[in-house]
């Protein structure tokens, strides 16, 4: 007899590679959360974490928001470009170096912010629901360690 082309070769199992199933889970429980940002402020994913950032943190440079939020520097540039032009947030120069721009959510930004902040934690209470108080405290635990933010 002849092995399957669909036989194991050995024990290790791609579907149970933890890098994975993390990016597995990571696309799919964003999936819905995307659509709705994407539909009702045609925003981009890069976007709506800039626009997160300066709600929950208020003022910042691009590059402190690049830095905390993990993205590259382009993709903040650019994020910040599109949010401009939506009148989203507004750029100033620092004071004490010009090179420096200080960036802030407009009425309109702060008003997007407040609707996206509610729906995420409509939909935060949604994912966490499949899971027990205790399950959805272990997992928060163990994806914070794996992201070395404990």
């Amino acid at each position: 007899m002849t092995k399957s082309n669909t036989a194991k070769n050995d024990d290790f199992d791609p579907q149970d590679f933890l890098p994975y199933l993390l990016n597995r889970a990571a696309e799919e429980s964003s999936l819905e959360f995307q659509q709705l940002y994407k539909d009702r402020y045609g925003m981009l994913r890069t976007e709506w974490r800039v626009l997160f950032h300066l709600g929950n943190y208020g003022e910042m440079t691009a590059k402190e928001i690049g830095l905390r939020a993990r993205i590259h520097k382009t993709k903040v540039s650019r994020a910040v470009s599109k949010l401009e032009q939506r009148r989203y947030l507004t750029r100033m120069r620092d004071t004490s170096d010009r090179r420096v721009e200080r960036l802030t959510l407009t009425p309109t930004g702060r008003t997007a912010y407040t609707d996206l902040r509610q729906a995420a934690e409509a939909y935060n209470a949604k994912l966490a629901g499949l899971f027990s108080r205790d399950e959805a405290a272990l997992l928060r635990k163990m994806l914070r360690r794996l992201a070395h933010m404990d």
